[in-house]
């Protein structure tokens, strides 16, 4: 009896221990990864995806998507605070997310502004419009060069992104003539760029801080909150001055002086006679937006003689400045224009041999040259912000020192 029992517990002991095998080649099922864009799960939905063409509108598109006249109306009239429907432009990406079952309806609108700015127009019950932004990630980044010719074309020659180049014209406009680079000058420059889903490149965020040396002298920028005037945002040098001045030293960016100004200039229009030259004409390509070189009120835009289309700018008391053979004026007299604004564009209008404008400046009512005149830079900042901006700019500073030129940069 005591043998049954025990050879009986031991049966029921390996019952108990006995292991379930799963075959090899059964292997488990996993789900589908989720795809969202936009914020919506695409598994969701019927997905279109196409591109706004020249001539699509609004009510055109949701009217080959099966959506009736009165319902595009019903639904651009609830969104119009919020969207205007008929701002869409050509070129622009945009979705469309229809129902999975056998109607396909219509229900989602997405528009995509640009590559981080986008329009969702909801209409599957009530009709919502939202405004939103895909998520960015700011990397920071550094490049270094030396410029053989020109910025643009250094920027080219390194692959790096040009709006960094764009942006450096921008923060030197007031102290550097971009149209005068020397063979060796260079730069160093530490900026953020953004990223949409860690890969694609949305743009340039801002530029911290950059070394920019000009005929051997050296000009650091870094880029600090003003609070002494309202959290405003600009760039100052080592010793806490503002690289910006008054007056921009050219109306157009990245253009070439073809003429300067000349008392005794022969000019070939009239035959080689000596004729004034009071001007100094900036040559760029027709359509180039021409820039307001200072704030002030516009006095003049019209079209006159030699002169063809141009604008005349107040500043204050002393300073004047004109801007002639436009294609077209962008502005109206009496209107305010900020320093940078686009007031017209390159043309030949008047007397010109081809594509430029003529930049005039006056002083105290008399045209002077203006790359001679010592004109005022804007205030340093205030002595309550040195300490806190020196304690800021000195590991920004330490950073740019350590940028190193590469060695395959050599000036031809």
């Amino acid at each position: 009896m005591l043998l049954i029992a025990v050879v009986a517990f031991s049966c029921q002991k390996e019952k108990k221990e006995a292991k379930v095998i799963i075959p090899e080649d059964i292997k488990e099922e996993k789900a589908p990864p989720v795809v969202k864009e936009f914020g919506y799960i695409l598994d969701h939905f019927n997905v279109v995806k196409d591109t706004i063409k020249p001539g699509d509108s609004f009510g055109a598109i949701m009217d080959t998507h099966g959506i009736s006249r009165s319902r595009v109306f019903e639904i651009t009239t609830k969104i119009k605070d919020t969207f205007n429907v008929a701002r869409i432009m050509a070129g622009k990406p945009y979705m469309l997310l229809k129902s999975k079952d056998t109607t396909a309806k219509a229900q989602v609108f997405v528009y995509q502004n640009n590559k981080i700015d986008y329009t969702v127009i909801d209409f599957r019950d009530s009709i919502i419009a939202q405004k939103r932004k895909k998520p960015v990630k700011l990397v920071e980044k550094t490049a270094s060069g030396i410029i053989n010719s020109s910025l643009m074309q250094t920027f080219d020659d390194l692959d790096l992104n040009f709006l960094v180049a764009y942006n450096m014209a921008d923060i030197y406009a007031w102290t550097i003539d971009f149209t005068r680079l020397q063979a060796g000058d260079r730069f160093k420059v530490v900026y953020t760029e953004k990223f949409i889903d860690d890969t694609i490149p949305a743009g340039i965020d801002q530029i911290k801080a950059s070394y920019f040396e000009h005929v051997g002298k050296p000009i650091y920028a870094f880029r600090f909150v003003d609070d002494s005037i309202h959290g405003a945002i600009d760039y100052f040098d080592e010793e806490a001055n503002n690289l910006r001045r008054a007056f921009l030293t050219a109306p157009v960016k990245f253009s070439r002086i073809s003429s300067r100004y000349n008392l005794r200039r022969r000019i070939k229009y009239y035959g080689n006679k000596i004729r004034p030259h009071r001007g100094t004409d900036f040559a760029a390509p027709i359509g180039t937006p021409i820039l307001a070189t200072a704030d002030g009120i516009v006095t003049k835009s019209e079209r006159k003689g030699g002169n063809g289309k141009y604008v005349k700018i107040r500043h204050n008391a002393t300073y004047d400045t004109q801007y002639l053979h436009m294609s077209r004026q962008a502005v109206k007299v009496g209107q305010f224009v900020k320093q940078g604004d686009v007031i017209g564009y390159i043309g030949m209008t008047g007397n010109t041999a081809g594509p430029h404008v003529c930049y005039r400046f006056w002083k105290n009512g008399r045209e002077v040259d203006p790359f001679k005149q010592d004109l005022p830079a804007s205030k340093p900042l205030s002595d309550s912000l040195r300490t806190g901006f020196y304690k800021y700019i000195e590991p920004i500073k330490t950073e740019l020192d350590s940028i190193q030129f590469k060695p395959q940069e050599t000036i031809l």
